[in-house]
């Protein structure tokens, strides 16, 4: 038996008699009314975001549950209200989900990323469910006079052995009344009766049916359109513009330059533009906005020194040749390690900028009016959003209000909420309800990209090909993406790691597991071209460093569990059949360990002319307990194909400032006939806290695919995108 305190203080816990037709709702600060966590993250039905604030119970039995977070395709709208009912004991058909707007008195922490809405809403969620049917016990125990403890629920449903039975709705008003325990019962996992169920999305039918839930969709009467122009290249913004012809088409209504960031103004961390002065063009249609946009001419002007793809590389690669004023971590003597090596491998490894391009592309609706703003649209950190535009329009932030809508895709894109604070902006001057629109262009061209890094690694083994020393240095544009307390710092005595950072006027911000999604590649691409000088196998040399990391680890500040990590690798060398000679088929393994959670994944490819073609992957993946099986397959497969095409394929590339792509005629994502033929996926059942799924599965793909052509063609490739670097010179297959 597992028992929770509900409440820390008496304002963490709101108890209201329910609206018409009578019912129970309950509402809960997330933050404080459980657990303490970083996180809290709830979501539910129809466009689903967060959840934090309300479950209700109406008299008919049916429960609805308020989401307050962003719903970006992971897939929360659907698995955090099945953790809520779960403990409610109710049948998930009764269960409607709807979305909340932002409310920072009833919720904390409306975000979407970092893979933690499940990790840090388990507690709350569950303690709300078991709170609500607590009430509704007492409430029955009550009015039957029998002890709580003779009864028993089902389905919705209280049953006493003496035959009485009442379900939810008959309880629910009554059940207002009752004072909230400061103690609940939770379920023990092996009665789950809806969590670890393949459950379909809420918004599934919804989405196939064209109903409204994007951004892209909303309407209010009287809108207009407005789009924007940007400066050709980072480092330029406009000088002079004219706008004689495009004033004069059909349908514009204004056109004027904005400056939505001004020097002024304190920013938040998501404030994130390299383009704050912009040209706007405002209309009655999207059409007649961006005919009248091709009208426009504007003179620009360099404020700082245009930076191309080739000056990025030298100096990305001068500063990894450079040692770090302060090493992040140190053990041991590392120096001593590689002047004593018997052996010493070395190896550099890069990638590019990269695009989010999501689905959607950036669009966000504000009607600004003298004493108040009203926005609804995709974001990923409404709160953050919320307070930037209240500064930005002189507006005190409780009279600004988000709504936010379902997002035709995140990835990190929409964390940075400068679109929204346009709109709001755009509105404000016109002094009309607009809709702000972002063209595939504008949106590839804005920024806020994944950085491009370069990493360097060297390893030194001894006469018995024992790893004994190993240093990695890294730099990136903004940032370097070493994480000096990751594997495999903790299992060789002698270790060392450096990080570097290069200034850019090109924006950068998080995409979809950030600095993983580059150094779990080259770390473990790494860590198989050492393996091979050390003559072993690939999976086994990996689980000597972790035996080693179990049995004497090196340090205290390793942040990953080597038993779990090693258990991973373990059950997908055992599922694929690592070692089993296929003809023709060559194999490439990978692992790492982020977001809270461990991945294993081996992949068989076959080459066919020249290029890799993925007979299969086989992925392992530790991430506590599965709440929906059905949406935690998808998101690792989708993660999988995501790793594999922008590894493979994709890059953002800069001439004088100017990105050189542009659309998707020339920026190249994976297309179905590249896709893996088929996924299987395994989860490690050890009923331990759900932890981050997210991002995970696509990390150590590019390694494994990387591992796998070296397999195949007998040639490393160490700069993404693998199309371009690729030498087939021989095939091999293993």
């Amino acid at each position: 038996m597992t028992l929770i305190k509900t409440t820390y203080n008496r304002r963490s816990f709101i108890k209201a008699t329910a609206a018409a037709g009578g019912g129970l709702m309950l509402g809960f600060n997330w933050l404080v009314s459980c657990t303490p966590s970083s996180e809290q993250l709830l979501q539910m039905p129809e466009e689903w975001f967060n959840i934090n604030a309300f479950l209700k119970i109406g008299n008919n039995g049916v429960v609805t549950i308020f989401s307050p977070n962003p719903e970006i395709g992971q897939n929360v709208k659907t698995s955090m209200p099945m953790i809520v009912a779960e403990e409610l004991d109710v049948n998930w058909k009764n269960v409607i989900v709807e979305q909340a707007g932002l409310d920072t008195q009833k919720y904390k922490r409306q975000v979407a990323g970092g893979s933690q809405s499940i990790r840090a809403g388990w507690q709350s969620l569950r303690m709300a469910g078991a709170t609500a049917r607590r009430m509704l016990l007492e409430t029955a125990a009550k009015q039957w006079d029998v002890p709580v403890g003779e009864l028993t629920t089902s389905e919705g449903i209280i049953k006493h052995a003496s035959g009485k039975s009442a379900g939810y709705g008959e309880l629910a008003m009554a059940a207002t009344a009752v004072e909230v325990p400061t103690e609940v019962e939770l379920k023990d996992p092996k009665d789950f009766k809806i969590i670890g169920v393949p459950t379909k999305n809420v918004d599934g039918l919804k989405i196939v049916k064209g109903e409204s839930l994007f951004g892209l969709d909303y309407k209010q009467e009287g809108m207009l359109i407005a789009m924007l122009v940007h400066a050709p290249a980072f480092g330029m913004k406009p000088k002079s513009v004219d706008d004689s012809k495009a004033r004069s088409m059909s349908g514009i209504k204004d056109i004027f330059v904005i400056d939505t960031l001004p020097e002024s103004i304190e920013k938040a961390w998501s404030d994130v533009n390299a383009f704050p002065q912009l040209v706007v063009v405002v209309g009655n249609t999207t059409w007649e906005v961006m005919e009248a946009k091709k009208a426009l001419i504007i003179e620009w002007e360099t404020v700082t020194k245009p930076e191309s793809t080739r000056d990025h590389k030298e100096q990305l690669t001068k500063l990894i040749s450079q040692a770090a004023k302060e090493a992040s971590r140190k053990d041991g003597n590392p120096d001593k390690a590689f002047k004593n090596a018997a052996k010493v491998v070395e190896q550099t490894y890069s990638a590019p900028f990269l695009a989010h391009n999501t689905l959607e592309p950036m669009n966000f609706f504000a009607n600004v009016t003298a004493d108040k703003a009203e926005l609804v649209g995709p974001i990923q950190t409404p709160e953050n959003l919320s307070k930037t535009v209240a500064t930005v329009l002189g507006m005190a932030e409780e009279n600004v209000s988000i709504m936010m809508t379902r997002q035709g895709g995140g990835f990190g894109r929409r964390l940075y909420g400068n679109f929204g604070i346009e709109a709001a902006v755009i509105s404000q001057k016109v002094k009309a309800p607009i809709k702000l629109v972002y063209t595939r262009e504008d949106d590839m061209t804005q920024g806020t990209y994944r950085p491009a890094y370069e990493v360097g690694y060297r390893a030194a083994l001894d006469k018995d090909n024992n790893l004994i020393g190993f240093h990695v240095r890294g730099s990136g544009i903004h940032g370097s993406a070493v994480f000096a307390n990751r594997f495999p710092a903790g299992t060789v005595d002698n270790y060392l790691a450096e990080s570097h950072t290069l200034e850019s006027n090109i924006s950068t911000g998080a995409w979809r597991a950030p600095r993983s999604n580059f150094i779990a590649c080259a770390e473990q691409s790494f860590l198989d071209e050492v393996a091979e000088a050390a003559g072993k196998d690939p999976i086994d040399f990996r689980l000597e460093l972790f035996q080693r990391a179990i049995d004497n680890p090196v340090g205290e500040n390793n942040d990953y569990d080597a038993a779990r990590y090693a258990g991973v690798l373990k059950l997908v060398k055992e599922k694929s059949k690592w070692g089993t000679s296929m003809p023709g088929v060559s194999r490439g393994v990978s692992a790492y360990y982020c977001h809270n959670s461990y991945v294993a994944q081996v992949i068989d490819l076959e080459m066919k002319d020249g290029e890799p073609k993925i007979k299969k992957v086989w992925c392992a993946i530790d991430c506590g307990i599965v709440v929906n099986p059905e949406g935690a397959i998808n998101q690792v497969e989708g993660g999988i194909i995501d790793g594999i095409g922008h590894a493979m394929y994709s890059a953002m590339t800069f001439t004088d400032g100017k990105p050189d792509q542009s659309n998707f005629h020339n920026y190249r994502l994976i297309r179905h006939k590249e896709a893996p033929i088929e996924i299987e996926t395994f989860f490690v059942e050890n009923g331990i806290d759900p932890t981050g799924l997210g991002e995970p599965s696509l990390p150590p793909i590019a390694a494994a695919l990387a591992n796998a052509i070296y397999a195949a063609t007998g040639n490393r490739v160490t700069r993404q995108p693998f199309i371009n670097n690729m030498k087939v010179e021989k095939v091999q297959p293993v």
